[in-house]
C-alpha cells in the first residue's frame, strides 16, 4: 500500500544479495558500480512514500519528438503503481505508444481517449486495467485521435475537455466508493496543438523530459511561452514541476555538459536521478511492458524507481 517502504520484493531480493556484491573488487570499474548501485538499492528500500493529499495530474510534454515522453510516462506510472499508489495514465498521442507500452489494446474497434473529448464518453467507460501492474489504470488512445485536432476547433469549450472529462470521473470514484486517484500521467504528442492543450489544461503540474544530447534545449523556449499562455488565460494553476533528464551517457563529456546547462536553466526543477541509456529500457516497450515489469533488476528500472520516488517525496515537501 502506498505508505509502506518503497522496497518491493525484487529490490528486497537484490539487497539480500548484496553480499555477492560486497564481495566484488570495488577498486576495479566494474565493481566500483556495482557497489554504487547497491547502495542505491539499499537506499530506495529504506525510503517511505507517502500519499500526496489530493491527486496530482502531471502532463508529459516537449513538442521535441525522440526525448522520451512515453518511456517516462509509463514507467514512472508502473513504479508508483508498484509502491501501491493508485495510478492513470491518459494516452492523448494518436500513435497510442503508452498503450502499447503497457500492453492495454487500442484498436480502432476500442472506445478511446477520442470518444473522451470528441463524443463526451465518460473516462469510466473506456478506462483498462494494466495487465502487469495492480493499481495501473489506462485510457487509451487509437489512430482516431489522429484527426481530433480538426474536430476539436468547431466544440464547446474545446480546450477545457480532458479537464472536465477527468473530473467527472474523480466524482465517479468517489460516488462509486472507489480509492481515490493518487497520480494521473497524460502522455501528449510531440506538437502544440489542441490536444496538448487540452492536456496542460487539466494538468496542475508539467513534467518535462529532456535527453542529453547537443539538441536538448532546442525548441524549449515555445514550449515554455505555451506554458505562459495557458498559466494566463487558462490554468493560472500550472506549473512546471519536474524538469527528468533522459538518454544519459556518463561515458560523454557531452552529456554531463548538457546535464549541466539544464540545470543551470531549471535550477530548482530538475530531478537528481538521471535516467541512463539502457538496452532493457528500449526492449521492454517491444513486449509490451515496461520496464519495471520487464526487468525490474535492471539499471533502467531503477533509476525509474528513484525517479518516482523522488517526485512523490518533493510533492510532499512542497504541499506542506
Amino acid at each position: 500500500m502506498a505508505g509502506q517502504d518503497v522496497s518491493r520484493e525484487t529490490v528486497a531480493q537484490s539487497t539480500d544479495s548484496g553480499s555477492v556484491i560486497d564481495g566484488v573488487d570495488a577498486s576495479s570499474p566494474l565493481g566500483a558500480e556495482l557497489a554504487q548501485e547497491n547502495r542505491r538499492r539499499r537506499a530506495l528500500a529504506e525510503t517511505t512514500l507517502q500519499r500526496p493529499k489530493q491527486p496530482r495530474v502531471l502532463t508529459v510534454s516537449n513538442q521535441k519528438g525522440g526525448v522520451g515522453k512515453t518511456t517516462t510516462t509509463v514507467n514512472l506510472a508502473a513504479a508508483l503503481a508498484d509502491q501501491g499508489f493508485n495510478v492513470l495514465v491518459v494516452d492523448i498521442d494518436p500513435q497510442g505508444n503508452s498503450s502499447t507500452a503497457l500492453g492495454i489494446p487500442h484498436g480502432t474497434d476500442r472506445d478511446s481517449i477520442y470518444e473522451v473529448l470528441i463524443e463526451d464518453f465518460p473516462i469510466s467507460d473506456v478506462i483498462q486495467d494494466c495487465p502487469d501492474v495492480n493499481r495501473l489504470q489506462v485510457v487509451p488512445a487509437t489512430i482516431d485521435l489522429a484527426g481530433a485536432e480538426i474536430e476539436l476547433v468547431s466544440l464547446v469549450a474545446r480546450e477545457q475537455r480532458l479537464q472536465r472529462a477527468l473530473k467527472s470521473y474523480h466524482e465517479y470514484r468517489e460516488a462509486q466508493g472507489l480509492e481515490r486517484l493518487d497520480y494521473v500521467f497524460v502522455d501528449c504528442p510531440p506538437s502544440l496543438g489542441l490536444l496538448t492543450v487540452n492536456a496542460l489544461v487539466a494538468a496542475r503540474e508539467v513534467l518535462i523530459p529532456i535527453q542529453c544530447e547537443y539538441y536538448a534545449l532546442e525548441g524549449l523556449s515555445q514550449l515554455l511561452r505555451n506554458i505562459e499562455m495557458i498559466q494566463k488565460h487558462l490554468n493560472n494553476e500550472l506549473e512546471i514541476s519536474t524538469i527528468l533528464l533522459t538518454m544519459y551517457d556518463g561515458r560523454t563529456r557531452l552529456a554531463a555538459q548538457v546535464a549541466e546547462e539544464v540545470r543551470e536553466y531549471f535550477p530548482d526543477n530538475v530531478l537528481n536521478t538521471l535516467i541512463p541509456r539502457n538496452v532493457r529500457i528500449s526492449e521492454a516497450p517491444s513486449y509490451q511492458q515496461s520496464v519495471i515489469s520487464y526487468d525490474p533488476t535492471s539499471t533502467g528500472a531503477l533509476a525509474y524507481l528513484e525517479a518516482a520516488a523522488e517526485i512523490s517525496t518533493r510533492g510532499v515537501e512542497q504541499n506542506r
